[in-house]
């Protein structure tokens, strides 16, 4: 995984220079090959694994940035902050439509103040975290419900099941944090 750098002054270290800007990943096996979860049916498994990587790149991308670069917008870039805050928040409200319910006004509320907000990086931490804990038993327990069971989405009850409500957590959680990730090798990118 990791590039042999080269030497100073040799005709690759202008590569290897922009190379490091990439914090090198430990190698390490992946959620979905760990052999974890194997109590809950394939569907909720891959949800589980699909929030556990997603909360390793996020910590991985995020440690050592400071309070201005995580709530920084260079190139008009959604911040940090706002996956944050979006992924933690829109995770609870796509399983609540999972469950058969419609939001809650605290829901609707913390929607409305995705954009908002100067919080330090451990507090956005920490609220991702909780949300993907709490999800963790959501998704354990929806798992095991017919997958095929209609669920309506939003004040116009768009159409979706059970089962796409959980595939849609895993699917919208990796592309926001694929852009917390990208926001974040572009402000390290941008220290130089």
């Amino acid at each position: 995984m990791t590039d042999p750098t080269p030497q100073t002054g040799s005709p690759n270290s202008v590569q290897a220079e922009s190379r490091q800007i990439e914090p090198q990943l430990t190698p390490q096996v992946e959620p979905w090959m760990s052999g974890t979860h194997a109590d809950v049916p394939a569907v909720g498994r891959a949800v589980l694994h699909a929030l556990e990587l997603a909360q390793l790149d996020l910590k991985h991308w995020t440690t050592g940035l400071s309070g201005a670069e995580v709530h920084a917008q260079p190139l008009n870039l959604p911040s940090i902050a706002f996956h944050l805050r979006h992924i933690a928040r829109s995770i609870d409200r796509l399983l609540t439509y999972a469950e058969g319910k419609q939001l809650f006004t605290d829901q609707l509320a913390a929607l409305k103040a995705e954009e908002d907000g100067r919080e330090p990086l451990a507090v956005l931490m920490a609220e991702v975290e909780a949300s993907f804990s709490d999800a963790a038993a959501r998704v354990r327990v929806l798992a095991h419900a017919d997958l095929e069971i209609a669920r309506g989405v939003g004040r116009k009850q768009l159409p979706t099941t059970v089962g796409g409500a959980l595939i849609h957590v895993a699917d919208h959680t990796q592309r926001h944090t694929g852009q917390a990730v990208t926001t974040a090798k572009v402000l390290l990118a941008l220290r130089r």
